[in-house]
Formats: C-alpha cells, structure tokens, sequence
C-alpha cells in the first residue's frame, strides 16, 4: 500500500509533471532540464528523486551530471506515464520545451561545455 501511495504522490505535483513531459522525447541531463525548468539545480534533483524513488525514472551518471530518461519497463507505471503524457495538454509546457530547444542548440557537440546563467558548466552532451 506505502509504494502505491508513493506512485501516486510522485504523480501529484505540477513540476514533476513538467519533467515527465520533458523526458518525453528522451534522456536528458539534470541542467537540460533545469534550464529548461527554470529552477534551481538542488530543487529539481528533489523532484527528480521522487520520480526515481516511485519507479518512473532510470538515471545514469557522467562525470559530475546525471542524465534521466523515462522507466517504462513496469507495465503499471508505463501506463500511468502514457496516461499522463496523454492528459497533459502541450500548451501547458510549450515555455519549458521552448527554453529546452534553445539550450540544447547552444550544445551542438558532444563535449561541448556550456555556460548557465548560475555560472556552472554543463555536461556538454546532445542528446
């Protein structure tokens, strides 16, 4: 009962749904989508961990950036994402893919280092 109230919750909250809707198309790094976001790196790792913690994200590490993309190998999980990425109208994230765009295209090769407003690199990946 604890981890279907833990899905459930994970679920609950707007800025979790903007990061579904984000890894939509793919793996990001943890500054794509902060960028993307517009929010702080720790505050967007806490919701992050949520997701993992509830079984909707994998992540792996590269360097000091850890990337994210959608788990879909539970069936249950995997329809509640679809059901999700279905329900949520495009308008509602069009900003937060809008500033992901742009930020991406500043990252045109793989090692290419760019620079956040908050002064700190990024991994440099395109993905």
């Amino acid at each position: 009962m604890q981890e279907l109230a833990g899905i459930f919750k994970a679920l609950s909250d707007e800025t979790r749904l903007r990061v579904i809707k984000l890894l939509e198309n793919g793996e990001l790094c943890v500054c794509d989508i902060f960028t993307a976001l517009e929010m702080s790196q720790p505050k967007v790792s806490f919701h992050l961990n949520v997701l993992k913690a509830a079984g909707f994200l994998k992540d792996r590490k590269q360097g000091r950036w850890t990337h994210y993309r959608l788990d879909d190998s539970d069936f249950f999980r995997r329809f509640l994402l679809m059901s999700v990425l279905e329900k949520m109208p495009k308008e509602a994230v069009a900003g937060d893919r809008i500033r992901l765009d742009d930020f991406l295209q500043g990252k045109t090769s793989k090692g290419n280092v760019v620079a956040i407003k908050d002064k700190r690199r990024c991994c440099g990946e395109n993905k």
